[in-house]
C-alpha cells in the first residue's frame, strides 16, 4: 500500500495492493499500519445509475472514511468542512471503479458525495466513528459557491438530499 497525498491537506489516495489471476482479483484495503486511524463502523450502499448521494456530513463526531467501490464506478467528490483550512469550501473529485486500484481517505469535517456513472454501483465504507443521526447536514450537490461540475443536470435524489442547505448558511 501506497499513500499518496492530494491537493487538500490530509485526504489521501490510499494505492491498494491488487492481486491478480485467472479467478479474479483480490484487494487489501486497508492496513492499520498505514493511516494509523481506528475505524469502528463499516457500512455498504447500492445505488442506481444517475443516482447522486450527498454533501453528506456529520457536525458531532465527524467520521474520517475509507471509500471503496466493490461495484461499478462512481464520481466521488469531497469538501473541505474545516474552518481553519486553507482549503476551507474547496473540493476534490475523483472517479473510482471497482477495478481501480485505489480507495480514498477522507478526514474528519469534510463533506463527501457521490454520483453512480454506471448501470449501478456499490461503496463500502469504512468509518472512525459511528452513525448519528441527529447531527446529519445536507449541504446541496448543486451549491453555486462550491461549483462542483458533476456530470449530470437532474440526478436521482433521496427527499433528504433534495433538502440540501447552502454552503453559504452552514455553521
Amino acid at each position: 500500500m501506497k499513500i499518496i497525498k492530494t491537493k487538500i491537506k490530509d485526504l489521501v489516495i490510499i494505492k491498494t495492493n491488487v492481486y491478480k489471476d485467472n479467478r479474479g482479483f483480490f484487494k487489501e484495503i486497508e492496513k492499520s499500519k498505514i493511516l494509523k486511524k481506528k475505524f469502528i463502523f463499516d457500512c455498504f450502499s447500492y445505488s442506481k445509475k444517475n443516482t447522486l448521494r450527498g454533501l453528506h456530513l456529520q457536525t458531532k463526531k465527524s467520521q474520517a472514511k475509507i471509500i471503496t467501490v466493490v461495484q461499478g464506478k462512481i464520481l466521488d467528490v469531497v469538501v473541505d468542512l474545516r474552518k481553519n483550512s486553507k482549503t476551507y469550501g474547496k473540493h476534490f473529485s475523483i472517479k473510482i471503479s471497482y477495478d481501480s486500484n485505489f480507495s480514498i481517505y477522507i478526514p474528519p469535517n469534510f463533506a463527501h458525495g457521490f454520483l453512480c456513472l454506471s448501470k449501478s454501483c456499490a461503496v463500502y465504507y469504512k468509518c472512525t466513528n459511528y452513525r448519528n443521526k441527529n447531527s446529519e447536514k445536507t449541504i446541496k450537490w448543486n451549491d453555486k459557491k462550491l461549483n462542483i461540475k458533476w456530470p449530470i443536470k437532474k440526478p436521482i435524489l433521496s427527499k433528504k438530499d433534495k433538502m440540501g442547505i447552502e454552503f453559504s448558511t452552514f455553521k
